[in-house]
């Protein structure tokens, strides 16, 4: 649950949330301990971001359809904070005649099994479920559980593929259910603190140039304002953390305490991320080329202290297996 709490607010590639990132975070990791999450109603999951298909004006491109892939961005939240992460309602241009009626399903219904969203629409059960992947993609629905996108993101699951041993139920048994904001929405300067806040406990410190992948992030002068706030009543300290960027720079004071220890206790330090991890800094703070969120490569991280020298950090980057 800590590292949700961390990541949220943050989205990742679907496929590449469990294979690529929390068994990489998670010591032990098993999918039943996102789907226990899930089920008992702490944990949420959906695509924040509208998807640029709803956004366009234009009559002819309007209608183009959204095409899910399994590099749909997908964030992972708690339902108590849905309220500031949930930042405007998703038009629903762009979707296919199926995932209008799966949709409008939806919105009569309430959350439904797939039998009944059978039912509901008359459509064949994988036409349902090819909607319910599109309305997925493009932010609209949500389900109980984790499941139910694993269901949907494994070609040779909703194939019925594999050898009856290892062979996993087609349907998840989780509903399914509109991605709705809430009824009592923050206001503008309410979830700027409140995402400075979820900025702190995800990077420690923070400044403009560490924010480039933060796509839901409200802008950086929304969120100075708050951290000045923050930083004036004593709950975060300003200062330069970190050398080479321009601008303000905020860090929560365990953090700082920590970046001392560090300096006064140097140490070799070695670090393996897969490239859709939010610590994949490369060409953003760190040196190097960027490495696309998207792509199949893992990044290395090293740091060696010789005779009191602290060298910059050198990144190698290697192809790797299970890639999306």
């Amino acid at each position: 649950l800590q590292i949700v709490k961390q990541l949220q607010g943050y989205e990742i590639s679907a496929a590449a949330w469990e294979s690529e990132v929390l068994r990489r975070r998670v010591a032990r990791y098993t999918p039943d301990l996102l789907d226990r999450l899930c089920l008992s109603g702490e944990v949420m999951w959906g695509r924040l971001s509208p998807h640029p298909s709803l956004l366009l004006d234009d009559a002819t491109l309007r209608n183009r359809r959204i095409r899910p892939t399994r590099v749909a961005p997908v964030a992972i939240f708690l339902r108590e904070d849905a309220p500031w992460l949930l930042d405007s309602p998703a038009q629903r241009n762009g979707l296919s005649q199926s995932g209008r009626e799966v949709a409008d399903a939806l919105e009569r219904r309430g959350a439904s099994f797939l039998p009944e969203l059978v039912k509901a629409t008359g459509q064949l059960t994988s036409q349902v479920e090819d909607a319910l992947w599109e309305l997925a993609a493009a932010g609209l629905v949500t389900a109980d559980g984790f499941e139910n996108l694993r269901a949907l993101i494994d070609p040779k699951r909703r194939r019925g593929e594999g050898s009856s041993r290892l062979k996993m139920p087609r349907h998840a048994a989780g509903r399914w259910a509109l991605l709705d904001l809430p009824h009592t929405a923050p206001s503008p300067d309410e979830r700027a603190d409140t995402f400075a806040r979820q900025l702190l406990l995800r990077w420690g410190v923070i400044f403009r140039d560490l924010l480039a992948r933060e796509t839901l992030a409200p802008a950086w002068r929304d969120l100075l304002m708050a951290l000045r706030r923050m930083e004036a009543r004593g709950e975060i300290r300003g200062g330069r953390f970190v050398s080479g960027f321009l601008g303000e720079q905020f860090a929560r004071p365990e953090a700082v305490d920590l970046l001392r220890s560090i300096r006064r206790t140097p140490s070799d330090l070695a670090l393996k991320i897969a490239a859709a991890d939010p610590l994949n800094l490369a060409g953003i703070i760190l040196p190097g080329s960027r490495i696309s969120p998207l792509s199949a490569q893992s990044v290395g991280f090293a740091q060696e202290i010789l005779g009191g020298h602290r060298p910059p950090l050198q990144i190698g980057v290697r192809n790797c297996r299970g890639a999306l």
